[in-house]
């Protein structure tokens, strides 16, 4: 018997699982794939080892309390080497709007009043508002909102940081954004700057998830970890084992076992089954109520949440090798490629690139560099397609992708070395993901993360973490939710 079942080992998982062993409880992580991490994990091939994700990563600092890779590793004696990214990104945007975001945020601000200096004010009112949220949340320790006692404690020794994230809870960035700022163009700015992690647009991202975005990129800042991003979830591995705790492989949990209306365990594909006194999913809510439960036995707030959010779009994936001659020294690592304003939030609308490389060389062959370019893509666009047909249009999407790199990266074509790609059923069958999707995001507009479901559930002894938990999307959000959901079972078994 465990104290604590964890299905699924994404960060959310592995960060609620280390948590728990380091607090003493006995801890079993299933995995139903051969590696760790899920969207923040890695394959190789020839030579090359490509993160699965982006290679974005928050949450790498040394100071404040939002570093909460860094404190993950730490709770159970691991560290990891991270490479500093000084450009978070380079925008390449409609009507020659060509910006980096500096990890200096003076240089950030500078660059994009030097498009628009008629909203100098505007727009430095609006990125200090963002500020105001993440020193709100950068003052105290980030656990579980249900759990009264954290709260009673934390506004006590907190209480104008705690009353400024209450006035900021029910409200998303679009509208904050409008108070300052009024030329069209640079709220659309805002726009991709909201969705290139969000997939929504400013008027449906919360703010208290821009203010840590916003904020943190030039405080604690984008940090890679040396070897890959796939590091972050072997070491949290490697944790969790030398405080006692266990991980299995190919174990993929089909039901989740009820007896009396109370979650006593799980059951596997091969019909094996493993009792615990609390389980933990870190697959979406979809998966969790609409797979390893009984559908009839979807909970009324959960059907509630279906009604506000809906599945992201997932992404179509280029993982390319190339010769080392192609990128000049001074290109950055990430970059958004965004022809039409129009056509952000449409399939390929949006090019998201990442290279690796350029921070950590030994990815890549030597003389060789990774780029990562992806888009978003429904399933919908890949089903009912023969083998010939799926073939042919995965070929096509792929080409039609690197067409349009040519315009930051001339001559990609005539040097590439290597390229494999990955549809939304590909994300579906290796990370299992229903539909292949990033993540849920809300139907309407919403009141800010007012919608946003915390980890218990309705049902006894069932948690969920992950990104359909407060507060969403992100590695750096999804560590959150494992802290939180770690305190909430932690203090339900009286750890």
């Amino acid at each position: 018997m465990y104290d604590v079942i964890v299905i699924g080992s994404g960060i959310g998982g592995l960060v609620t699982a280390t948590q728990l062993v380091a607090k003493g409880a006995k801890v079993l992580v299933l995995e139903g794939y051969t590696i760790p991490g899920g969207s923040a994990g890695y394959f190789s091939r020839e030579g090359y080892r490509f993160d699965v994700g982006a290679s974005m990563i928050f949450g790498f600092g040394e100071k404040g309390t939002t570093n909460l890779l860094t404190r993950a590793l730490k709770a159970v004696d691991v560290s990891l080497e991270t490479i500093a990214d000084n450009v978070q990104i380079h925008y390449h945007l409609p009507n020659g709007l060509d910006l980096t975001v500096e990890r200096d945020y003076e240089k950030f601000l500078e660059n994009l009043i030097a498009y628009f200096p008629h909203e100098s004010k505007g727009i430095r009112r609006f990125y200090d508002e963002c500020w105001q949220v993440f020193n709100c949340l950068n003052q105290m320790e980030l656990l579980s909102l249900e759990e009264p006692r954290y709260l009673m404690r934390t506004f006590f020794r907190h209480p104008l940081a705690c009353l400024g994230l209450a006035k900021y809870l029910p409200q998303n960035v679009g509208d904050i954004a409008r108070r300052y700022i009024k030329d069209p163009e640079l709220l659309k700015f805002i726009d991709i700057e909201c969705y290139c992690w969000s997939v929504v647009p400013a008027d449906m991202t919360p703010m208290i998830n821009a203010g840590m975005v916003f904020s943190d990129r030039h405080y604690g800042g984008v940090n890679y970890p040396k070897g890959g991003v796939g590091q972050i979830a072997q070491k949290l591995v490697e944790g969790l084992i030398k405080k006692g705790g266990e991980i299995k492989y190919q174990a993929k949990v089909t039901q989740i076992l009820k007896e009396k209306g109370r979650v006593v365990g799980v059951k596997l594909a091969n019909n094996q089954t493993y009792r615990a006194k609390r389980v933990v999913s870190n697959a979406t809510r979809w998966h969790t109520f609409e797979k390893l439960l009984a559908p009839v036995e979807i909970p009324a707030n959960e059907k509630k949440w279906q009604q506000r959010y809906k599945k992201s779009p997932s992404f179509f994936s280029l993982h390319m090798g190339v010769k080392a001659e192609l990128l000049s020294p001074e290109t950055e690592c990430h970059h958004i490629l965004l022809s039409e304003w129009e056509k952000m939030t449409d399939s390929e609308g949006t090019i998201f690139v990442s290279i690796p490389t350029l921070l950590d060389p030994e990815l890549a062959p030597k003389g060789y560099h990774i780029i990562h370019a992806f888009a978003t893509h429904w399933i919908d666009e890949w089903q009912n397609l023969s083998e010939k047909e799926y073939a042919a249009k995965k070929e096509a999407t792929a080409w039609r992708i690197v067409d349009k790199l040519e315009k930051i990266f001339p001559g990609i074509d005539a040097n590439l070395d290597y390229l494999e790609a990955g549809t939304p059923k590909t994300h579906r069958r290796f990370l299992g993901r229903v539909d292949g999707t990033y993540g849920p995001i809300p139907i309407r507009k919403l009141r800010g993360l007012l919608g946003m479901p915390f980890n218990r559930t309705a049902i006894e002894g069932l948690y969920i973490v992950g990104d359909s938990t407060f507060p969403g999307q992100g590695l750096n959000a999804v560590a959150f939710s494992g802290f939180a959901c770690a305190h909430r079972v932690a203090v339900d078994l009286g750890l």
